[in-house]
């Protein structure tokens, strides 16, 4: 099925109203095979530091939400992905069997709302010690979905999820966090990036995997990515940077957000910019969940970065800003 293209409302106040009304898909992308870079990918590579962001709407989720990680939105559902926390994981003096901590307890979430952000079905993700699902990603057919140790160099599950009658299937295992994909559609292959998005790998749909590389950006750690034509991935993310002394130093970190294009052919970062708009809770609103969309010079920004239990509880941000 080939990808449709992402058309945002322009100009609207309402969230709600944008994404129960447009025709919405997250990936931004022509169709299956497309060699041209669609609107999405163009209109960011004109970002700068210096581009205006306004803030039209939110829309507070109305149920447990736990730690978000990704997002998704289709014609019919958002998707958003959580891990609920039973059981923190705890830093060992030294690594103990190639781990640098204990595995933790959790359950993984995968979210399923109507447009208007009402919950209508929560599927649960992971296996044993494999409970944190990662960033997200739409691919016009199924959401895909990695959920992996909460720890790095550890092991993951991919799954994908039939977006029109919610079924859930395991594609493969992986051995190593892995924490967002994307499906690249000029080969087919799925791309994930690990722990930090230090490193990312490419697989066939059945999990071969065919090449991975190293992040060649040190700027953010990737969250949750989305695909754009041609073979590119728009990713999210944060450093958690130390403070000044005076300002409580390590203890008291200064969350930088961020977006980055990346080229998962040429495995360079093209463009990249900060993004430092915050919540209610003191979170940089690209903390975790984010999607993008463009209509025209128009790019609409949505994002879910504070947890269910932080000072609003998680509420769906959208942003909008002109480019050149």
């Amino acid at each position: 099925m080939p990808r449709i293209p992402v058309r945002a409302l322009a100009g609207t106040a309402a969230l709600a109203l944008a994404i129960g009304g447009a025709a919405f898909f997250a990936n931004g992308a022509i169709g299956a095979g497309a060699t041209t870079d669609g609107p999405l990918a163009n209109d960011f590579n004109e970002v700068t530091r210096s581009t205006a962001w306004n803030q039209v709407d939110k829309l507070h989720l109305n149920f447990q939400t736990y730690h978000t990680e990704g997002l998704a939105i289709t014609d019919k559902h958002i998707f958003l992905s959580a891990v609920q926390i039973i059981e923190p994981t705890q830093k060992y003096p030294s690594p103990v069997n190639g781990y640098d901590r204990t595995p933790g307890k959790g359950v993984g979430h995968l979210f399923v709302m109507d447009r208007e952000g009402n919950l209508q079905k929560d599927i649960t993700l992971g296996e044993g010690d494999m409970y944190h699902p990662g960033g997200i990603d739409y691919d016009g057919e199924n959401v895909w979905v990695p959920v992996a140790e909460y720890r790095p160099d550890s092991s993951s599950i991919i799954y994908k999820v039939n977006a029109s009658n919610l079924k859930l299937s395991e594609q493969f295992r992986v051995n190593d966090h892995i924490g967002g994909i994307v499906k690249d559609d000029t080969t087919g292959d799925l791309v994930g990036n690990n722990w930090g998005s230090r490193k990312f790998y490419d697989w066939t749909p059945t999990g071969q995997e065919t090449r991975s590389w190293l992040n060649p950006s040190h700027f953010i750690d990737y969250q949750d990515c989305q695909y754009v034509d041609t073979a590119k991935a728009i990713c999210g993310g944060v450093a958690n940077l130390g403070q000044t002394p005076s300002a409580g130093g390590n203890n008291a970190t200064y969350e930088l957000g961020g977006l980055a294009l990346v080229d998962l052919h040429s495995h360079e970062v093209l463009h990249e910019f900060p993004f430092q708009k915050w919540t209610a809770a003191g979170h940089v609103m690209t903390r975790n969940p984010v999607k993008m969309a463009a209509d025209g010079k128009h790019l609409t920004l949505w994002a879910a970065p504070d947890n269910g239990d932080e000072t609003n509880g998680t509420e769906l941000f959208m942003f909008t800003a002109d480019v050149p």
